[in-house]
């Protein structure tokens, strides 16, 4: 069985900048690490391989050359192999290009079934995973909280709706995202963590993939930032001068009668 995990590197520190002129977000200088929702779908991922063998997982993300680092984390964590899409042109890329990037290259990859977060925690949007389904033209089963049996054929799920659960068998190759109740991620072993660390990461820029330019990064993207503003939070006061804490309470009384506050 063949199966893809798409991750994502964020920002481990909520110290987030915004370009305010682009829209996008300044990644240079920020601490970054596997997005901790991903980490659901490698332990599904691994916890399948385990019972089935011949299982290979390959952990897939598109980022910069930093995002390798990422990718290795998963590696860690029991995934076999990893590729980064990395390019300037794929920079500023909003989700609909995202996806489309990320099928450009799962259309020359064989598999059965690819894993997602439900969402990132810098985008927050939980639509990369969709797309990308949407975009293979395979079933996508969102929320996903149980597998409960995999076939070669088939797989069924118990997913997450309002008021319960719902059970739905789908035909494989399918597009899966799940929540975190579905798992408890492991830690890395010393051996797995060695093994990633000697591991070689397949890059891939525009120059393989071959995607119009038209359909990646900033021009690829329909949705832009068109402003970018922080809130500015100001007070104004009235200062009350007292002697004693009687007179205090007799003019904040006096000040909220004449605010209609209280009568």
């Amino acid at each position: 069985m063949e199966i893809c995990v798409l991750i994502k590197q964020v920002p481990s520190t909520d110290q987030v900048k915004i370009d305010e002129k682009t829209g996008t977000m300044i990644r240079s200088d920020l601490e970054s690490e596997l997005n901790p929702l991903d980490m659901y779908a490698v332990e599904e991922a691994v916890r399948i391989k385990e019972k089935n063998s011949g299982t290979k997982i390959t952990a897939i993300s598109m980022g910069p050359a930093s995002a390798e680092y990422t990718i290795k984390e998963a590696i860690s964590m029991g995934c076999d192999e990893g590729v980064l899409l990395t390019d300037r042109k794929f920079a500023g890329a909003d989700t609909l290009a995202t996806a489309y990037t990320i099928t450009q290259f799962l259309k020359t990859k064989k598999f059965d079934i690819i894993f997602a977060g439900e969402r990132a925690t810098d985008g927050e949007t939980g639509q990369v995973g969709p797309s990308v389904g949407a975009q293979l033209e395979i079933p996508i089963l969102t929320y996903v909280n149980k597998i409960t049996k995999i076939t070669n054929e088939n797989i069924t799920v118990q997913r997450a709706i309002e008021g319960g659960n719902e059970v739905i068998q789908t035909t494989l190759p399918a597009l899966i995202t799940v929540v975190k109740e579905i798992n408890e991620p492991r830690l890395p072993n010393l051996e797995n963590k060695l093994r990633a660390k000697k591991s070689k990461i397949k890059i891939l820029t525009n120059e393989e993939l071959k995607i119009k330019e038209d359909k990646i990064g900033l021009k690829g993207s329909p949705t832009r930032v068109v402003k970018v503003f922080y809130p500015k939070i100001s007070r104004q006061g009235e200062k009350i001068v007292v002697k004693t804490s009687q007179e205090g309470v007799e003019k904040i009384l006096m000040y909220l009668r004449e605010k209609g506050v209280v009568s």
